[in-house]
C-alpha cells in the first residue's frame, strides 16, 4: 500500500497553492463581505485547466484523475471555499454529468467550452419543497414537438446567475414518481428563464446561489440529457461523484483554519509564553491535525476507488460525512484558539467557520450521508 502522492500530484498541488495564495487570498475577505462573484478569477482558473480537471482532453479537459481533482478543490478551498465550490460544481456536477450521460453533440457543443473554462455550468435539483427529498420535483417539462416546455421554480442554484449551461431536473411524467424525472441542459440566457433572487448567505458568499424561475421556457429536445425518466438516476450518479469534491472542499477549509490557528498560537502570548505551549491549546491543535489527516485519507480513498472504476458510493459518503464534520469542528476550535480575535473579521477564522457549515448540508446533508452509508453496509 503506497500513501505517497505521485510527483505529478505534488506539482499540481504546488501550482494550485501558488495560484490560490497569489491570486485568490488578497481579495477573499473583501469579496466575501461584498458577496462579489469572482468573474476574473474563474476565468483564470479556466486558463489553468482547473474547471475540467478530470474531463478527457478530447473534450477540452485536463485529462487528470480524481485524486488530482480532490487536490485542486482542497487547495482552492484552503484559501477561499467560494472558489472551491464554484470549481466543484463545474467539474463534478456539470462536466462529469455531461461526459457520463451526454451525446457526442452535447459533449462537442457544451462540454468542451465548460471543461476549458470558456463557459460556466450550474446544477439545478433542489426546489422549495424538494431538498433532501429530491424526488419530490414540482418543476414540469412537457413535450411539444421538437421542444420541451418547462415551468417551475428551482432553489440553491450555485453559479446560476453567471452560468451558461445548467443541468436541470424536471418532471416529465408525474404519475411515475422519481422515475418520471428527466434531465435537461438548459441555456439560462434564453427567454423564459429568470433569476428570482440571489441568496444572502451565512458563508461561501462569493459563490452565488440563486432561486430561478422557468415560465414556459422552451428547450430543444437535443438538450435532453439521457432518456426520459432517467433524470433521478443521473442526479444521484452525479451527486455520488460530487461528494468527493465537497469532501475535498471540507478538507481544504479545515486545513486553512488549522494553519491559521497554528500560526496564531505560536505568536500569541499569554501568561508569559506562546499559547501553543499550554497543553489545552497544544492538544486541540493535535486533534485538528489528526482529524484533518483522517478526512484527507478518506477523501483520497474515494477518489482512488472512482479512478479505478470500483464502487465508490459508500466511500464518497463516508468521506463527505467525516470531512464536513471535521471542517465544522476544526473551524469552531480555531475560533476558540483565537479567542475574542476569532470573532473579528480582521482574522480569517470567522470566515472559515461560516464557510464550513455548508459542507454538512449541500450535496446531501450529514443525515443523508448516514442513510447512504447504512444502506451500503447493510447489503
Amino acid at each position: 500500500m503506497d500513501f505517497a502522492l505521485s510527483e505529478q500530484h505534488e506539482m499540481l498541488r504546488q501550482t494550485v497553492r501558488a495560484f490560490a495564495e497569489q491570486e485568490i487570498r488578497p481579495t477573499a475577505a473583501a469579496r466575501d463581505e461584498a458577496m462579489e462573484f469572482p468573474v476574473d478569477l474563474v476565468k483564470k482558473m479556466g486558463q489553468l485547466g482547473l474547471m475540467g480537471v478530470a474531463v478527457s482532453e478530447q473534450y477540452g479537459g485536463a485529462g487528470l484523475d480524481y485524486i488530482s481533482y480532490a487536490i485542486v478543490i482542497e487547495e482552492l478551498s484552503r484559501v477561499d471555499a467560494s472558489l472551491g465550490v464554484i470549481a466543484s460544481v463545474n467539474n463534478s456536477l456539470v462536466c462529469y454529468g455531461i461526459e457520463t450521460f451526454g451525446t457526442e453533440e452535447q459533449k462537442r457543443e457544451l462540454l468542451t467550452p465548460l471543461a476549458s473554462g470558456r463557459m460556466l455550468g450550474a446544477f439545478s435539483l433542489s426546489e422549495p419543497g424538494a431538498g433532501s427529498d429530491a424526488a419530490a420535483q414540482k418543476t414540469t417539462a412537457v413535450r411539444d414537438g421538437d421542444e420541451y416546455v418547462i415551468n417551475g421554480v428551482k432553489n440553491w442554484v450555485t453559479n446560476g446567475d453567471y452560468a451558461d449551461t445548467i443541468i436541470l431536473m424536471a418532471m416529465t411524467d408525474p404519475s411515475r414518481g422519481h422515475r418520471g424525472i428527466t434531465a435537461f441542459l438548459v441555456d439560462p440566457h434564453a427567454p423564459g428563464c429568470s433569476i428570482v433572487k440571489v441568496e444572502h448567505k451565512l458563508g461561501i458568499r462569493s459563490a452565488h446561489s440563486c432561486q430561478m424561475a422557468y415560465d414556459n421556457y422552451r428547450v430543444p429536445a437535443w438538450r435532453r440529457l439521457g432518456e426520459e425518466g432517467q433524470g433521478f438516476k443521473i442526479a444521484m450518479t452525479i451527486l455520488n461523484a460530487g461528494r468527493i469534491g465537497i469532501a475535498a472542499q471540507a478538507v481544504g477549509i479545515a486545513q486553512g483554519a488549522y494553519e491559521a490557528a497554528l500560526e496564531y498560537a505560536k505568536i500569541r502570548e499569554q501568561f508569559g509564553k506562546p499559547i501553543i505551549e499550554n497543553q489545552a491549546i497544544g492538544f486541540t491543535l493535535a486533534d485538528m491535525a489528526t482529524r484533518i489527516k483522517a478526512a484527507r485519507l478518506l477523501t483520497y480513498e474515494a477518489a482512488w476507488r472512482k479512478d479505478r472504476h470500483l464502487d465508490f458510493v459508500c466511500a464518497a459518503s463516508m468521506a463527505k460525512l467525516y470531512a464536513s464534520e471535521t471542517a465544522m469542528w476544526t473551524a469552531t476550535k480555531a475560533v476558540q484558539v483565537f479567542g475574542s480575535n476569532g470573532y473579528s473579521k480582521e482574522y480569517p477564522v470567522e470566515r472559515y467557520f461560516r464557510d464550513a457549515k455548508i459542507t454538512e448540508i449541500y450535496e446531501g446533508t450529514s443525515e443523508i450521508q448516514r442513510l447512504v452509508i447504512a444502506r451500503e453496509i447493510a447489503r
